[in-house]
């Protein structure tokens, strides 16, 4: 059934039209009857010399028409439910539908479409189902297409799955049938439209202020950086406000398969891999990037994440000169990101010894930053560890920063953040780079909440 939407309960015609003609007596005959006229004469009537591209203009004809339209059929509408049925109609012939307004509401950071009946949201790190619904599997076919078009792509049964991100950098994936067994499926990435900043984590708890004050000063001291973590963890979160602390005089080149990165540096370069064309050929992987950007004179080298091969070029960066690198992995633990970077560095498909492997990494890395997205759904820095070097077959790490969790509490986790009392063996790197910090942060005794 079609409704119209208000919030995130549906409104039916029963709530919002009232009077009309008896001829419209089904709930969703006169929404269906007003876009189909309105569409029609749209078309018929939108002057040929109208740039279709050009939103305000086509809007102003739109609501032209539509006010004719409306006439016409002789609904009483309020101004309130006037305005949210013309904003539908926008929405379904120049936006993206029954989505819209779930992309204008900021407080949302995730939109997940599970075929035309079953759309959930995610909200201060909370999944919840909404009320709103496509008209049927086609219609999101649509929204699919008014995706991936502008961008060369293309969905069919020969090619069931896409990449692609909206014009705001939001990144989208969508996979039809005979893939998806529940009709089109849309998995939505909202790109923040104000890049969060390091006071933005302290307040939301995800760290301190001592934590954020050692990071700045392993980043300008040009420490190699990894942050790790699960799915929407916040992993880029974190690298965007890490990244900020980046010198403005120095030449940075970013590397990411979707651009999400937002630094406010002026000598930025941003390069951004490319999917195959609808021909199949003219990708470009992030690994033949990172090998070009050496070529570029980069000071910094931030990689969005490092998925494959490429994890090999980045080793050989971090090791040849280029210091200061920043870059995402996905994994489950600080040990586990070491593992993923080993097995990514032999998918380079080089026959490297293992130990060989190993000692590249003890070498490149020095400082991994794990994030976890807790069970009440808050995102947290939960472990902060120092790369010390290879001592047999083994790397060896320590744990500089952990959060403890010590309970729930209202369905909110409770703990704090404490130290280990170990002092980095980079501390001599950040005072020569002339940046003093507190021996105090490093006292075991201190606790965080």
């Amino acid at each position: 059934m079609i409704n119209f939407t208000r919030g995130t309960r549906p409104v039916t015609r029963s709530d919002n039209v009232r009077g009309g003609s008896g001829a419209h007596s089904d709930s969703t005959e006169p929404y269906a009857v007003i876009r189909e006229r309105v569409q029609r004469r749209l078309l018929a009537e939108l002057s040929p010399t109208v740039d279709i591209g050009n939103v305000e203009e086509v809007r102003r004809a739109l609501e032209r028409i539509f006010a004719e339209t409306l006439a016409e059929e002789e609904l009483t509408l309020s101004r309130h439910e006037r305005t949210e049925l013309f904003e539908q109609i926008v929405a379904a012939i120049l936006g993206y539908g029954p989505i819209e307004p779930l992309l204008r509401d900021e407080t949302i950071t995730e939109i997940l479409v599970n075929g035309p009946d079953q759309i959930y949201i995610e909200r201060n790190g909370v999944l919840e189902e909404t009320d709103i619904r496509f008209r049927d599997a086609d219609q999101v076919l649509r929204i699919i297409d008014r995706i991936v078009a502008p961008l060369g792509r293309r969905v069919d049964e020969s090619s069931p799955m896409v990449d692609a991100r909206l014009p705001d950098g939001s990144r989208v994936n969508a996979v039809i049938p005979p893939l998806s067994l529940v009709g089109p499926c849309i998995s939505i990435r909202k790109f923040a439209k104000v890049a969060y900043s390091a006071d933005d984590l302290i307040r939301l708890g995800a760290l301190t202020q001592e934590i954020a004050e050692f990071l700045r000063a392993c980043v300008l001291a040009r420490l190699n950086i990894v942050i790790s973590g699960g799915t929407s963890t916040g992993k880029t979160t974190l690298l965007n406000v890490l990244s900020s602390f980046l010198p403005s005089k120095e030449r940075i080149i970013t590397i990411e398969d979707a651009a999400e990165l937002q630094l406010r540096q002026r000598h930025v370069v941003r390069l951004e891999a490319r999917p195959p064309n609808v021909e199949g050929k003219g990708e470009i992987k992030i690994r033949q990037l990172v090998i070009n950007a050496l070529r570029m004179r980069p000071d910094r080298i931030v990689v969005g994440e490092v998925r494959g091969g490429e994890a090999l070029d980045m080793l050989q960066a971090m090791n040849t000169g280029h210091d200061g690198s920043l870059t995402t992995a996905h994994s489950n633990s600080p040990r586990d990101t070491l593992h993923r970077i080993e097995t990514m560095t032999l998918m380079a498909g080089m026959e490297l010894p293992l130990r060989a492997v190993r000692e590249q990494i003890a070498s490149a890395f020095d400082l991994i930053v794990h994030l976890d997205r807790l069970t009440d759904g808050t995102r947290k820095v939960t472990q902060i560890s120092e790369v010390q070097g290879m001592e047999g077959e083994v790397i060896v790490m320590q744990d500089i920063f952990r959060f403890v969790q010590t309970g729930v509490k209202d369905g909110r986790v409770q703990g704090h953040f404490t130290v280990t009392g170990v002092r980095p063996k980079f501390m001599d790197r950040i005072e020569a780079a002339g940046i003093f910090i507190s021996p105090s942060i490093f006292t075991p005794t201190r606790k965080t909440k």
